[in-house]
């Protein structure tokens, strides 16, 4: 594996993570986007590459250029970025350029060597933040923002409902969810609806926000 990260403290601790794990093997590592595409399009690689772990926000430019060059000189090779950028904008990028992990700096060595494991077995690791970020994403709102209550009156969710929104509070997909509780991810959408008009609201965030204020789920 190769790794490209900036910081030399983080740089140096992973290094050594990495010597000390029994199945794992360091190829190369990099401080900078040049070091980076240099390694990557040297003549006689060592070994082929598969597992790249990156930065984005690089001294000399953006690590989204390595994980593009990565994805086209080692297209078997899977990508997992570890930053402090958490917003949409940089998660989207990343995950366009072929990214299959996104995980921000807030682990231990000893928890991003089993994370970069996941990666390798096949696993998409993925801070949980960031993935309640991509789940916001993926359920459109009703068409028509649902009449309020004739009575004012609170109508409690199901014990499905009230399950579907502590895990999407949690951060879970709807795949997950769906997993999860048994069920098809069209039943999750029909659920997902149900609250919407019992919460009266159109989006997910909302959902959750609603939900937490009035009792249905405890804070995560």
């Amino acid at each position: 594996m190769a790794v490209v990260e900036d910081d030399a403290a983080c740089r140096t601790a992973l290094a050594q993570a990495l010597h000390a794990a029994p199945d794992m093997q360091l190829q190369w590592l990099a401080a900078s986007r040049a070091e980076a595409l240099a390694a990557l399009r040297a003549d006689g690689a060592r070994a082929v590459l598969d597992v790249l772990l990156l930065d984005l926000g690089l001294p000399d430019g953006s690590g989204l250029d390595v994980l593009k060059v990565a994805r086209e000189r080692w297209p078997q090779a899977a990508a997992m970025v570890s930053t402090v950028f958490g917003d949409e904008s940089h998660v989207l990028g990343a995950i366009e350029a072929g990214a299959m992990g996104y995980l921000l700096k807030d682990l231990s060595s000893h928890a991003l060597i089993e994370e970069i494991r996941s990666l390798h077995a096949g696993g998409s690791p993925i801070n949980p933040m960031v993935a309640r970020k991509l789940l916001l994403r993926q359920v459109p709102p009703p068409v028509a923002r649902p009449q309020p209550l004739a009575t004012g009156t609170e109508v409690a969710p199901s014990s499905r409902e009230a399950e579907l929104l502590r895990m999407v509070a949690r951060g879970h997909t709807l795949d997950e969810v769906a997993r999860s509780m048994g069920v098809s991810r069209h039943t999750v959408r029909t659920f997902v609806r149900r609250v919407y008009a019992k919460l009266q609201v159109t989006t997910q965030a909302e959902a959750v926000s609603a939900a937490l204020r009035q009792g249905w789920i405890d804070a995560c």
